[in-house]
């Protein structure tokens, strides 16, 4: 199983609800892929440097997670269609990370 980090830029809007509620999603969805969450970073809210969909602000999490690799293609279709995260990315991690 490889390691990858998901960095998501989420809506100000949401509040601690919301993001509570995006990230049992997100952990459902990786836990039905046979992966694991091994860390979850908040950075908080931020501004951001250049508006984003009209959005100058954003709230970070950094998710990094172990799985096969279809899990990264289900974890991005599951963000692309969550309203409240505006952007993301994806890396693979080193095996040593």
């Amino acid at each position: 199983m490889a390691n990858y980090e998901t960095l998501l830029l989420l809506s100000p809007e949401l509040g601690e609800d919301g993001r509570k509620e995006i990230m049992e999603k997100l952990a459902g969805v990786i836990s039905s892929e046979s992966g694991e969450i091994v860390e979850v970073d908040e950075w908080g809210m931020r501004t951001l440097s250049y508006p984003v969909q009209k959005q100058t602000r954003g709230y970070y999490i950094r998710l990094v997670y172990s799985g096969p690799g279809p899990i990264v293609a289900e974890l991005e279709r599951n963000i692309r269609i969550t309203d409240g995260i505006f952007k993301f990315m994806t890396v693979k991690l080193e095996k040593a990370a």
